[in-house]
């Protein structure tokens, strides 16, 4: 049973992240649902890694979503939810990769029909 009480992480400052899509075999089974999505990946800089990647271990052993809040480009809160993470150090500091349940639009659908 999955408690509502997620956990964030929250993008205060700084850009929209650039998401990429991620398609990778091993992430079809994470994020299969009622809702159509696929997974898209970011990587955000931070400086409290350690702490974010604690607090989402805590939340997915409980059972509780991980959310990613961010603004968009017009600066407009979004959220959506984390499926998997890791952070690596590079020469700048560190990074935090993220995977995300990326929803697909309604558009993107349609118009994919007629391409084929």
């Amino acid at each position: 049973m999955v408690k509502e009480n997620p956990e964030y992480i929250t993008i205060l400052e700084g850009p929209t992240p650039d998401f990429q899509s991620a398609a990778h075999l091993w992430m079809q089974s994470v994020y299969e649902g009622p809702a159509d999505s696929t997974v898209a990946q970011c990587e955000l800089r931070t400086g409290n890694g350690e702490d974010i990647l604690e607090r989402c271990r805590r939340a997915w052993k409980e059972g509780r979503p991980v959310r990613l809040d961010f603004p968009d480009d017009l600066r407009m809160r979004q959220e959506v939810d984390v499926v998997g993470l890791r952070l690596h150090e590079v020469d700048q500091g560190m990074v935090l990769t993220l995977w995300v349940r990326w929803p697909l639009e309604e558009e993107d659908e349609e118009e994919s029909e007629y391409d084929e």
